[in-house]
């Protein structure tokens, strides 16, 4: 009974020991979170604010009259709306295109043997070495071309295909024990089966993680639907709200109302999904 009781005094001793030279850790963590959530707060105050107060100098952090009308008056400004529709759209359909091609291009390089799998490969490897701008004109010329200015194929089709997405798939296909697939042909599978209903299940995690990574990358995207649409009523947010920033003059307050009405349905999809989205950037690697 004694040394239960001694041995509990030591582990508690030890316990407040540890957490004694923890502290600092938990000081620069709890510094590191308030600078990282400082934009978010600042954006929140920002858009309750008149313009005036968002202006002034020096700056106020509070506002002196909370001005809900800044949240009608986006609506006014821009087709929030519609664009919200679009941006969902688009963000749906290349992730469900991308998730779809990239995992066959991938279980074909990873799997079947097929001449110049190697060298084909290496060109897919070649895209990913070139900055994504050198493909914004010839891109704009095939939209103009193909008449598809101004609409939503031009927002969608040039996404729907990822180097990455098919290098990271790749790897993850590799890396599965390849008795599982001989099993599935000697039950008399097809190719087509064995990637469908055996390969394809078990690369959920990596499906996953390009999944999270290709909706955040479409939601953001702001430089293409810039460039492919010039009317409002077809751009996505990201897009329609750069148009709220004047070369002259910025209503902020109208600005902030707008890009904290875009990022809701992502921050609400994030904590409705928080552990699958830390496991799929986790898996890749990638901060985002």
């Amino acid at each position: 009974m004694r040394e239960a009781t001694r041995d509990t005094r030591s582990s508690r001793v030890r316990n407040r020991s540890r957490q004694g030279r923890l502290w600092p850790a938990h000081v620069l963590l709890s510094l590191g979170a308030v600078v990282t959530v400082f934009p978010l707060v600042w954006e929140v105050l920002t858009s309750f604010k008149s313009f005036g107060e968002s202006v002034q100098v020096p700056p106020t952090i509070l506002p002196a009259h909370w001005d809900w009308s800044n949240y009608g008056k986006v609506f006014d400004a821009v087709p929030l709306g519609r664009q919200f529709v679009n941006t969902a759209v688009m963000a749906l359909l290349r992730t469900g295109a991308q998730l779809l091609l990239c995992s066959m291009a991938a279980y074909a390089f990873a799997r079947i043997r097929f001449p110049g799998r190697g060298v084909i490969f290496l060109g897919f490897l070649a895209v990913l070495m070139v900055p994504g701008q050198l493909f914004l004109l010839p891109q704009y010329q095939i939209m103009q071309d193909l008449g598809w200015l101004d609409s939503m194929q031009a927002l969608v089709i040039p996404g729907m295909f990822s180097a990455f997405g098919t290098f990271l798939l790749r790897q993850f296909f590799m890396g599965l024990p390849e008795e599982l697939e001989e099993a599935a042909r000697l039950d008399g599978a097809n190719p087509f089966t064995v990637f469908w209903r055996v390969a394809l299940p078990l690369a959920k995690p990596g499906l996953l993680a390009l999944g999270v990574l290709t909706f955040l990358w479409s939601w953001n995207d702001l430089m293409w639907p810039l460039i492919v649409n010039t009317d409002p009523a077809k751009m996505p947010l990201s897009a329609g709200l750069a148009s709220l920033q004047g070369a002259h003059l910025t209503e902020y307050p109208i600005l902030m109302a707008g890009s904290l009405l875009a990022t809701l349905p992502v921050i609400v999809v994030f904590v409705a999904m928080q552990r699958q989205f830390i496991q799929g950037i986790a898996f890749s690697g990638m901060k985002g």
